[in-house]
């Protein structure tokens, strides 16, 4: 993967407050989500942005016609997520505190350093440095066509950060039925924190058969494009860890109906990728929960997450605590405006 296409909104008020908000595209479809939001951004004009949910139910309308997944609720993302930006710097607070934070803290786990591509003495040393850097939680990829190079690597892994780190493995649905219950009971010796992904992402009954056919914990959801989609796995029992992404299925308005329903059917929460959100909304999950650390993103913002003793730290600046940086205006590729200044 060498690009991600992010689509940022920025919303400001007459008493020169703003928001920020981002969804973004790791393949196709960053272009898509661009268009359909400057289609409807314009509905936005003399709204109270306080009424996030008014608002989001309007946008949601304005496209109908497309459907409430994918790209267009995509698109909504990055200007809902503006909304709550704004609406917890206009409270000065922080936006978990806004929520209602369960904790200060969150605990955080690695998955950049453990890619397929990647030697394993590459990935030993970068989980090193991780932990150096107080981040409590390795992961890392498996899914390789010979399933005996997979369970190599997490031996190897598991041997170098002994038994005390928590290990969590990717399959990224490489996996088909049989395979994935196969190896998955060859992986509980490893005593991993969970098994993420090990089938195609929309396979409910699939994930539901090894979520009770197996010990250690099963985790997806980070594909799904709607709180609809998530429903099919809470109701199919698919899954102990549930991997919602806010900027894809919708931003943080959904993503909190989902929490509810998740939170009521005894779930734990790993939110995927985008620390910079869901740093916010795992801390105010009431369960303990994972937040998923990432770099990359950094070149985006002028502001830095922390992390101590294997937690991520939620920041006691307003709203989500980022502002972008000259090199985020400086990739910039388009742009549009609504509205008088």
């Amino acid at each position: 993967m060498t690009e991600i296409v992010f689509l940022f909104a920025e919303i400001s008020t007459e008493q020169d407050q703003h928001g920020i908000g981002f969804s973004y595209s790791k393949r196709a479809g960053g272009p898509a989500q661009y268009a359909h939001a400057k289609e409807i951004a314009g509905d936005l004009i003399g709204e109270d942005p306080s009424d996030i949910g008014k608002i989001y139910d309007k946008l949601l309308w304005a496209g109908a016609s497309v459907g409430r997944s994918g790209v267009a609720t995509q698109a909504i993302a990055a200007i809902d997520i503006a909304l709550w930006d704004l609406k917890a710097k206009r409270a000065g607070l922080p936006l978990a505190k806004l929520l209602g934070a369960h904790r200060d803290s969150v605990r955080a786990y690695n998955t950049s350093g453990g890619f397929l591509h990647a030697p394993i003495e590459e990935i030993k040393e970068r989980a090193t440095k991780s932990l150096a850097a107080g981040i409590g939680g390795i992961k890392i990829k498996v899914g390789q066509p010979d399933t005996r190079a997979d369970l190599q690597r997490v031996q190897a892994i598991r041997e170098h950060l002994g038994d005390d780190v928590p290990l969590m493995v990717d399959a990224n649905q490489q996996w088909d039925r049989p395979t994935a219950l196969r190896i998955g009971r060859t992986l509980e010796q490893f005593g991993l924190v969970w098994i993420e992904e090990p089938l195609d992402a929309y396979d409910a009954e699939g994930h539901a058969q090894l979520a009770a056919e197996l010990d250690t914990p099963i985790a997806t959801g980070e594909m799904l494009g709607s709180v609809t989609e998530h429903l099919r796995l809470i109701d199919a029992r698919a899954a102990d860890i549930i991997q919602p992404d806010a900027p894809r299925i919708g931003g943080i308005t959904p993503f909190l109906r989902l929490a509810t329903l998740a939170d009521h059917h005894g779930l734990q929460l790993a939110p995927h990728f985008a620390m910079e959100i869901h740093l916010h909304l795992a801390a105010a999950y009431p369960r303990e929960p994972w937040v998923e650390h990432f770099e990359w993103l950094d070149p985006l913002f002028n502001e830095r997450l922390e992390t101590l003793d294997g937690r991520m730290l939620v920041p006691d600046r307003p709203g989500l605590g980022f502002t972008t940086s000259d090199q985020c205006q400086a990739w910039t590729v388009d742009s549009v405006e609504y509205g008088t200044r």
